[in-house]
């Protein structure tokens, strides 16, 4: 699919309402805003532990096993998603909590923090779908648009999608590190790393060993006659958050109708063309409230990409504004279903699993 790049004044104005939209919502944000953090990551911790005692209870009927991972699965969700991601975007940075801060904050899993807010929200954030730029498109692994040669790899890469949507916190915990060839690769010539290369390193084996050591060790042996049916509860429910996790991110990100970008057409963009780019790159999901909580909000993707750093909770509101406000400009707002938005990321990992034919148009470039 192609389109057409509106003019510049057709731009200029939309970029003023998307501001406007922006305005309103930032003088609305406030004292709701924290209260609303704090219970979640109350109900959060709370569901957690009370996961873990249910687990255990699994000795005396398999379904309370079944029902703690479950409820497990659901921390770790909340904590990666709603909690994690957001604080850690820097939507709660104005409540100055020691704790509840882009600074401070560390989610549960083996991704070190401090990696992923390098690569994500300064590259991908800056450079949404940028061919050459952006990391984060196809994670290096994934042939996702014809911008990219096609490599034999390719030919099997819906199964090395399915292993990376099943081991997704740990592809989040290499990403920088492949990208700057630590262990495999030719060395890169140049780095804009602020930390050495060890320092990498060591970061990433000890948030790993953290993680490792509290989800496979500490807590079965703090429950030690259960020891077995802990650690495998605990592997049980961190598949299932990678799972969640990693199709939600393709869902906003990968659809058959998200749009891809050259460096060259991308230079010297006004704000205005910047807040296009990230309309035409990003894909949102239609749902009820707990869907939207469950994502982390970023059912509202497209809306996350305009406005990083608003909290959350605001994006389903903004979604209907910024809809508005592209119907009346002309340009594609991409939205759907879960399953529709789902099937059409499976399409496009299977389409680019094959070299392009002679004559073939791209299926989703701008």
């Amino acid at each position: 699919m192609t389109t057409s790049i509106p003019s510049a004044e057709t731009l200029l104005s939309f970029e003023q309402e998307i501001n406007a939209i922006r305005d309103e919502t930032l003088s609305n944000v406030g004292q709701a805003d924290a209260d609303y953090i704090r219970r979640v990551i109350r109900f959060q911790r709370g569901l957690d532990l009370s996961s873990r005692l249910v687990i255990v209870l699994g000795f005396i009927h398999p379904l309370f096993w079944v029902a703690g991972v479950l409820m497990l699965a659901l921390a770790k969700i909340l904590d990666n998603m709603e909690i994690g991601h957001n604080v850690m975007h820097g939507q709660y940075d104005w409540m100055n909590d020691p704790h509840i801060n882009s600074r401070n904050f560390e989610w549960d899993i083996v991704g070190d923090g401090d990696s992923w807010k390098r690569y994500h929200n300064h590259e991908h954030h800056t450079y949404t779908n940028i061919i050459g730029k952006d990391r984060d498109y196809g994670y290096g692994l994934l042939r996702l648009s014809d911008d990219i040669p096609w490599r034999k790899k390719n030919l099997w890469q819906f199964f090395t999608y399915l292993n990376l949507s099943l081991l997704f916190q740990w592809g989040v915990a290499y990403h920088e590190l492949a990208a700057e060839r630590i262990f495999f690769g030719k060395r890169r010539k140049e780095s804009h790393l602020p930390i050495s290369r060890s320092e990498l390193k060591s970061a990433f084996f000890s948030k790993i060993g953290k993680q490792v050591f509290k989800d496979y060790i500490f807590w079965p042996l703090l429950c030690f006659p259960v020891f077995w049916s802990v650690l495998l509860g605990n592997l049980c429910a961190n598949l299932i958050r990678n799972l969640w996790t990693s199709t939600i991110i393709f869902c906003g990100h990968f659809t058959e109708n998200a749009q891809t970008f050259s460096e060259e057409e991308c230079k010297n963009e006004t704000r205005g063309q910047w807040y296009y780019r990230q309309i035409l790159g990003s894909s949102n999901l239609e749902g009820a409230r707990w869907f939207h909580i469950l994502t982390g909000h970023l059912s509202c993707q497209i809306e996350h990409h305009l406005f990083p750093d608003i909290p959350a909770r605001h994006y389903p509101a903004m979604a209907q504004k910024v809809e508005q406000v592209c119907k009346t400009h002309g340009i594609p707002y991409n939205t759907g279903s879960f399953v529709h938005q789902y099937l059409t990321v499976v399409k496009r990992v299977l389409r680019y699993s094959f070299p392009d034919k002679a004559g073939q148009e791209p299926l989703t470039n701008h």
